[in-house]
């Protein structure tokens, strides 16, 4: 297992080339860091698994007042096998390396699904709901 860091130089990585879904993916993180300027090791990842990449994950921006979102996404064709909570483990882990006192949260449509149950595997509660700007009504989870 490894993670990249989305930075400019990683397209020029043939495994990511060849990979539709994770330039697509790479590209509109790129694009989203022209807003959230983001810092090591606030960044967004690709997840390689035996030279394939699965899915990726990010710190939606770097930490403000405290707090850090998390989100992560597997690759349709590798759903099921535990990437997710992988990559989330990882975000959390980064976090706590970087800033042992931030708050990590993330954001979840408010139905039970895939995503929440990982949310409860890895420790996180949830908070309540919050009107976010481009999604409507979503799920705020606090990892405790």
């Amino acid at each position: 297992m490894n993670l990249i860091p989305i930075l400019k130089n990683v397209m020029e990585s043939e495994s990511i080339q060849q990979n539709e879904l994770a330039v697509s993916v790479c590209s509109q993180v790129l694009k989203m860091y022209e807003r959230t300027q983001p810092n090591f090791p606030w960044f967004g990842y690709l997840l390689e698994i035996d030279s394939v990449i699965v899915g990726s994950c990010a710190f939606k921006s770097p930490p403000k007042a405290g707090r850090v979102e998390i989100a992560y996404f597997t690759f349709p064709a590798f759903e099921g096998r535990g990437f997710a909570t992988e990559m989330a483990k990882q975000l959390l882990k980064i976090a706590a390396a970087a800033d042992s006192n931030v708050q990590v949260y993330a954001q979840t449509l408010p139905v039970n699904s895939a995503s929440t149950k990982i949310l409860e595997r890895l420790g996180f509660t949830l908070s309540g709901s919050v009107n976010h700007s481009e999604d409507g009504l979503v799920w705020e989870w606090i990892k405790i």
